[in-house]
């Protein structure tokens, strides 16, 4: 069985002299790897289905798609987190970058200043919510903390944001 994901992040990574976690650039790499293969299965199956669906192209390819899909589910179970909701929500702003590169690069539909201001805006919020300082004792506190009692291990805490 896989560790917990905060556990999984403190052996990886280390504090600072003030107390603050400082996770390791493996930890980094591998989950943005994983939120670029998510993209890849989610967008390209979904476009397969698009395509058999909307442009008429041969009915295996929707059914390929579908694999794709399905395969999709599993992938963010790749990462090294236990905190389901904030995974999901960083890898719906980084999903909506990734579709419009994918249609620009696929389709050849260039996004607009409207389209990549407002992916922009998804990524800063994102980035926002992944790299927020977490009280370690309880994430839910509303009450200010001291250096020395957050750490920064924005999508590995398996603590409610």
């Amino acid at each position: 069985q896989r560790p917990k994901a905060s556990t999984a992040s403190y052996e990886s990574g280390s504090f600072d002299d003030k107390g603050t976690f400082l996770f390791e650039m493996q930890d980094a790499v591998v989950a943005i790897l994983v939120f670029l293969l998510a993209g890849l299965c989610e967008i390209g199956g979904g476009w397969l289905v698009w395509q058999a669906v909307r442009e008429q192209r041969p009915w295996w390819w929707a059914v390929f798609g579908s694999l794709v899909l399905v395969v999709y589910g599993f992938v963010p179970c790749l990462q090294p987190s236990d905190a389901f909701g904030r995974v999901y929500a960083v890898y719906g702003g980084i999903f909506i970058g990734l579709s419009y590169l994918w249609g620009w690069g696929v389709d050849g539909d260039r996004p607009d200043k409207g389209d990549v201001l407002g992916s922009i805006i998804a990524f800063v919020g994102v980035m926002t919510a992944l790299f927020w300082p977490r009280d370690e004792g309880d994430a839910d506190s509303s009450k200010p903390v001291s250096a020395t009692e957050v750490h920064m291990s924005p999508l590995y805490s398996s603590h409610p944001p």
